[in-house]
């Protein structure tokens, strides 16, 4: 059994099955979709920061005295359909999904008891969202299946009084975020719990320990539920299960324990902006090349959507996310349950990520630039004549390579039209006997 302290939970192998995904698609939805301006910080921007766009927003477009309270009946979900959702999140060869069942509104996407009047039950939607979403993605993926949590909430006045008591009273902690906790771990047994917020204030009293004791001792998920490292200040790429380090996370080299770059379609929001130009969002180029780079080094990629108030994922996410599926169709056997290999990219040809297959005993080249030569140069593999076997995914045929000198080796790709690639957007060779 582990104790409430990090020495012994930090102890606690990750379940294998989050390494082995290596992808995972995030959802940011709620009050803050209604608005869809700005950023999903929109209230704490509004009121708190008092930033000039989202006030000229507010005057310009809404009554005087529109508190952001009455932006929750106007959350209204009338064209969410979680069977829909599935299909996409299962066509875009994601293993996992996390879905936000409270932001730092404080608005839970269930009808918890915790959370009076300020739930998609009581408010908006008049629905369980979280239940509905975990039902469709159980019946008709394979898919684990997550739950984002903020520890805190901006303006709810009994974390603001704790705040302002330097954490020295606990009242917030105690009737708010941890019986949420319980509630959301015992009614949807979600697979990833993904803490976030801390409100600056330490993990002692947010007692995370012993949550998280609770969670991997006796919680109904305790033998395959992950977790994150926002437990409190402090917590964050030191303590927790899989390291998150920063949003956006990407090192570009191997790290000695689990990672997850979690970062947004959308380059500068996580809820969704009625007001994002298509510049704004990453190419499919970009999410490939992301993704290569993350599995790499020993990464997952959690990559996330933010869909509209009336429970629609906009047509440019569902795009990219089946982009993504079109690609891990024919590359997926580089990227899901690999390790890294000896080297994480190479040392002559830029742009080419490696991983490691085990049971095959393979490694795998991830190219992102097809040569105009046709010829492919690799600095680190080192080939064995007579029996080193060069494959390209999705195509039939050996390739021809000679070796340079003690360590390297030359590709002859084959010549091929657009239409006879076996994908766009990136390539995988299958190196067999490369050391």
């Amino acid at each position: 059994r582990y104790e409430p302290t990090w020495g012994s939970l930090d102890t606690r192998p990750l379940p294998a099955w989050f390494d082995e995904a290596k992808f995972g698609v995030f959802i940011h939805w709620g009050v803050f979709s209604v608005p869809s301006f700005g950023s999903e910080w929109f209230w704490w921007y509004w009121q708190k920061e008092k930033r000039e766009p989202y006030v000229k927003f507010m005057d310009t477009n809404y009554p005087p005295g529109f508190s952001y309270e009455d932006f929750g009946p106007l959350f209204t979900a009338e064209f969410f359909d979680a069977n829909q959702w599935a299909d996409i999140l299962k066509a875009s060869g994601a293993k996992y999904v996390v879905l936000t069942s409270k932001h730092h509104e404080g608005f839970t996407l269930w009808g918890s008891k915790y959370s009076w009047n300020w739930n998609a039950v009581d408010v908006g939607p008049k629905r369980d969202l979280v239940a509905e979403l975990a039902t469709s993605v159980r019946n008709r993926t394979d898919l684990h299946f997550g739950l984002y949590h903020s520890l805190f909430e901006w303006f709810n006045p009994l974390f603001l009084e704790d705040a302002t008591n330097a954490f020295k009273t606990r009242k917030f902690p105690t009737s708010k975020s941890l019986p949420e906790l319980y509630e959301i771990v015992t009614k949807y047994q979600p697979e990833i719990i993904w803490s976030d917020g801390d409100g600056n204030a330490p993990d002692s009293y947010w007692n995370s320990t012993g949550f998280l004791a609770w969670l991997y001792n006796d919680s109904p998920v305790r033998d395959t539920v992950v977790t994150n490292d926002r437990w409190g200040a402090g917590s964050i790429c030191a303590h927790g299960g899989f390291y998150t380090c920063s949003d956006r996370y990407n090192p570009g080299h191997l790290l000695p324990h689990k990672w997850e770059n979690c970062m947004t379609i959308d380059r500068s929001s996580w809820g969704y902006r009625r007001d994002a130009r298509l510049p704004d969002y990453l190419a499919i180029e970009d999410l490939v090349k992301q993704l290569a780079e993350t599995v790499s080094c020993g990464g997952n990629l959690l990559m996330n959507i933010g869909p509209t108030h009336d429970g629609r994922i906009a047509v440019v996410f569902e795009e990219r996310l089946r982009q993504v599926g079109a690609w891990l169709k024919v590359n997926g056997e580089a990227i899901y349950g690999t390790k890294p290999w000896r080297a994480q990219n190479d040392t002559v040809t830029p742009g080419v990520w490696y991983t490691f297959s085990p049971e095959e005993g393979r490694a795998n080249a991830i190219f992102l630039n097809w040569p105009v030569s046709g010829i492919l140069e690799l600095g680190e593999p080192q080939p064995k004549l007579g029996e080193t076997q060069v494959k390209l995914a999705g195509y039939k045929e050996l390739l021809k390579w000679v070796a340079l000198g003690e360590k390297g080796m030359v590709i002859a790709l084959p010549q091929l039209t657009p239409q006879q690639m076996p994908c766009q957007w990136g390539w995988t060779l299958q190196l067999t006997d490369v050391n």
